[in-house]
């Protein structure tokens, strides 16, 4: 198993190494890697079965955020087949009011500066029935130093490309898991559960104890 120490080092060489890589608007990012898009999030097995798991057992509409090409729901529609879900590839949504028993989201996230996440967070917490859960899939940072590393990087790349804020780039900023709990917690959500598989999976309720 890969230490902590070890993986920094790898990290920092491959910062290093990439240093002078445009970022890619994520759109076109995915669309140029459309056809290996699914073998390379079929590593994420284990990880959508525990996601399904966790959709509650009365959930009847949810929405899906980063949906992608909609990996994460084969298992939670083979649990419950009659769920209705909504799925929305880059948040360009209206998420209303108390509409969803269910948000979701696998693998999105972590492209998000934690300003943005706090605010994304609040408007998922008010689209939630009171009682209902987001549910996170994400990378997390294994440390603030790797968190600090990606996202000094990420900074720094958007401006000296000079790309404009409202540009939705790929690159990964995770948190860690102290900082992803703390956002979701400011946002009024609950942290009930928290899984460690090959992502971790964070269970949210709106109105839990």
């Amino acid at each position: 198993m890969k230490t902590q120490e070890k993986y920094l080092q790898e990290l920092k060489q491959w910062l290093y190494d990439t240093a002078d890589v445009p970022l890619e608007e994520m759109s076109s990012f995915f669309a140029n890697r459309l056809d290996s898009y699914e073998e390379h999030m079929s590593a994420w097995e284990k990880s959508y079965k525990l996601f399904a798991e966790e959709i509650p057992p009365e959930c009847q509409k949810i929405l899906d955020l980063g949906c992608g090409t909609g990996l994460e729901l084969d298992k939670i529609w083979q649990r419950k087949p009659d769920v209705e879900v909504t799925g929305v590839d880059l948040f360009k949504y209206d998420f209303e009011n108390e509409r969803w028993d269910a948000v979701i989201s696998f693998e999105s996230f972590h492209h998000f500066l934690p300003e943005r996440k706090k605010e994304l967070y609040s408007k998922i917490y008010g689209s939630v029935k009171m009682g209902g859960v987001f549910i996170l899939g994400d990378y997390i940072a294994c440390c603030d130093e790797e968190e600090e590393l990606l996202r000094d990087a990420y900074l720094k790349r958007r401006n000296q490309s000079d790309i404009p804020d409202d540009c939705f780039v790929h690159f990964d900023i995770p948190l860690t898991m102290e900082h992803e709990k703390a956002l979701l917690e400011e946002a009024g959500f609950t942290v009930e559960k928290i899984l460690d598989e090959d992502a971790a999976i964070i269970v949210c309720r709106k109105g839990g104890k």
